[in-house]
């Protein structure tokens, strides 16, 4: 091409279609895609600074799955919770129902009201209720082969003193196995109760002067000084409440499945499992949801005790129920806390993604609009060119016919 001499006319007519054909291209590419800036030739500041933002926002995006699947979490666990809050109702019912069935434990209840003039007045000799004890005077108690304990009454001993000495004997209460309960009817009347279904042999002895302390308030019948009485109470099974406290044992069976069950993707929050909810991309900023034990053993619930034949055992069992409901709720809360903050974090992100995105869009995408009013333009001008081109190449066509 470097030997072909050009005229000038139709040199800068030929730069002018190559100025315009240039052009073109670059509209054409803006308009297929869509962006003014494609790369860092054509804008290095802009280009830069858009991919920055791109670079977060995927950084995020990524992120935001993961967020997302937290919140799947927390509601794994709060849907375990709600249905293990459901089988403690129904194992309190359940403890309910046992208290309906008559109780086989053997109970020995006094006679006359031993409370009548007040539990703080003292056992001292006397015929008038309570006070028909001398010191010195000794309940003798055997439970389920446990015994003979002797419960000795003191100088100034009140029925108050009787009831806490038979409750704390090591002997007859050693530490997580009592054998008997005392305690005072509604009626104030002394009662004796055996646990989990034993035989009751209570004896009484008279160690005071005289015939008047009679004792009879528990026995109704004269026990004279110096001497003993007793009597064995026995106890029977009732199976009805052997089959409630089998039922009671199966929901609690339960509660262990369901909150081993409770977890996702891998992660079990009522199975003592943590997770760490990241929200940004230097991992700067985060939550830490904390795992509980839920299961029957983490709610502080015992099996049921010696087939529930004693109300006091059942009201043990209800007694860790009730508070079981109240640990079950408080999680609750607390997940639910969780659960608003994760949320709010997953609104917060996806938003962030928007923002960062639509800078990147302001400072790479092209208007099409402008756009295609350029390329019509360029078209014009091309064809324009063409027409000064063709002209400038008649100029030099007219010179060839002087030859001629």
């Amino acid at each position: 091409m470097s030997d072909i001499v050009l005229s000038s006319g139709i040199r800068k007519n030929l730069l002018a279609l190559q100025d315009t054909a240039g052009l073109m291209s670059e509209t054409q590419q803006r308009l297929s895609t869509g962006k003014k800036v494609n790369s860092a030739l054509d804008n290095p500041l802009n280009y830069f600074v858009a991919s920055g933002f791109s670079a977060k926002a995927n950084d995020l995006s990524r992120l935001l799955d993961s967020i997302g699947q937290s919140v799947q979490t927390l509601q794994a666990a709060n849907n375990g919770i709600t249905s293990i809050l459901k089988l403690v109702e129904t194992a309190q019912a359940t403890c309910r129902q046992v208290k309906q069935s008559a109780s086989t434990t053997a109970k020995l209840s006094s006679t006359v009201s031993l409370a009548a003039t007040g539990l703080s007045t003292p056992l001292t000799g006397g015929t008038a209720a309570p006070s028909t004890f001398d010191a010195g005077d000794t309940v003798d108690l055997t439970v389920g082969g446990v015994g003979p304990v002797s419960i000795a009454i003191a100088a100034g001993d009140t029925i108050g003193d009787l009831i806490d000495k038979i409750n704390i004997d090591p002997t007859l209460n050693p530490t997580g196995a009592p054998t008997v309960r005392a305690s005072l009817s509604d009626g104030g009347n002394l009662v004796i109760d055996a646990v989990g279904g034993s035989a009751l042999t209570v004896g009484v002895t008279n160690a005071g002067g005289g015939t008047a302390n009679t004792l009879n308030d528990l026995f109704g019948t004269a026990v004279p000084a110096g001497s003993s009485a007793s009597g064995v109470i026995a106890a029977t099974t009732n199976p009805t409440r052997t089959t409630l406290a089998k039922q009671f044992d199966d929901l609690l069976a339960q509660i262990d499945q369901l909150a081993k069950d409770s977890g996702y993707n891998g992660v079990n929050l009522l199975n003592g499992e943590s997770l760490k909810v990241e929200f940004n991309e230097e991992s700067t900023s985060f939550l830490t949801l904390y795992g509980v034990f839920l299961d029957s053993a983490g709610l502080g619930l015992s099996a049921s005790q010696r087939s529930f034949q004693a109300d006091s055992d059942v009201d043990t069992a209800l007694a860790q129920l009730n508070a079981a409901t109240k640990q079950l709720r408080a999680q609750a809360s607390t997940f639910g806390a969780n659960l608003t903050v994760v949320q709010t974090r997953q609104d917060f992100t996806k938003k962030a993604i928007l923002t960062l995105n639509t800078g990147a869009d302001m400072l790479t995408l092209a208007d099409q609009n402008e756009e295609g009013a350029s390329l019509l333009a360029l078209q014009t001008r091309q064809e324009l060119s063409t027409n000064s081109l063709s002209l400038a190449a008649q100029a030099d066509q007219n010179v060839l016919k002087l030859f001629r």
